[in-house]
């Protein structure tokens, strides 16, 4: 078969796909316990990532999504791991109400301060992150390290982040660091395990977003 003779285009519009998506999640999800609240950001991620047991896995704080609204409405910060979540934000959600999508792990006294203290950009970022997002909501999806550090700065009162979306991927205490944050006494939102990362960190938070504008 000559598939060029063969295969004809069509064009769906984008809401199109997206609708038919979310039914498809709808049908296929099966039983599950997420209230009507959390819903969308499990829906979300699960289109993000086609992983239901990824979507299955989220937990929530019972305050995180009222938390993470009034954060955006209050135009508080939001801060990101890395560049790649803060692309796929729709930050025009954020920035409607005063807020931005800030990304530290790359700014030089970052590096600098890494490198002189021989640890890594990502708990560097966080500890300058927390002394200008108070109240914010910090999404995390690539460093592991990152939460761990963030998790440290709560427990010691010099964070108090309004949300924290702690989904970090990886073998190496990606799961551990999300344990930790499921026993702190904040808004957060989590997954058990290692599956997690920046394209369903960015779901969660886009979907956080458009519950903000819907009230």
């Amino acid at each position: 078969m000559d598939f060029r003779t063969e295969f004809k285009p069509f064009t769906v519009q984008p809401q199109q796909i997206e609708g038919r998506s979310f039914e498809i999640i709808n049908e296929e999800i099966g039983d599950h316990s997420y209230t009507a609240e959390q819903y969308p950001i499990v829906q979300r991620i699960i289109h993000a990532s086609a992983d239901f047991d990824l979507g299955k896995s989220v937990l929530f704080h019972p305050d995180a999504i009222q938390s993470g609204i009034r954060a955006i409405r209050n135009g508080k910060q939001v801060v990101v791991d890395v560049q790649m979540i803060q692309s796929g934000v729709n930050k025009a959600r954020i920035a409607k109400y005063g807020g931005e999508v800030k990304v530290y792990i790359s700014d030089p006294d970052v590096i600098e301060e890494a490198k002189r203290l021989n640890t890594t950009r990502a708990i560097i970022s966080m500890r300058k992150a927390v002394k200008e997002a108070e109240g914010g909501i910090f999404a995390i999806g690539n460093a592991p390290t990152a939460l761990l550090e963030l998790i440290r700065l709560i427990k010691e009162g010099e964070a108090k982040p309004g949300l924290v979306i702690g989904l970090p991927v990886g073998f190496v205490s990606a799961a551990e660091s999300k344990e930790e944050l499921a026993k702190l006494d904040i808004p957060f939102i989590t997954n058990i395990g290692r599956k997690g990362g920046s394209t369903v960190t960015v779901a969660a938070l886009n979907a956080i977003s458009i519950l903000a504008d819907q009230v």
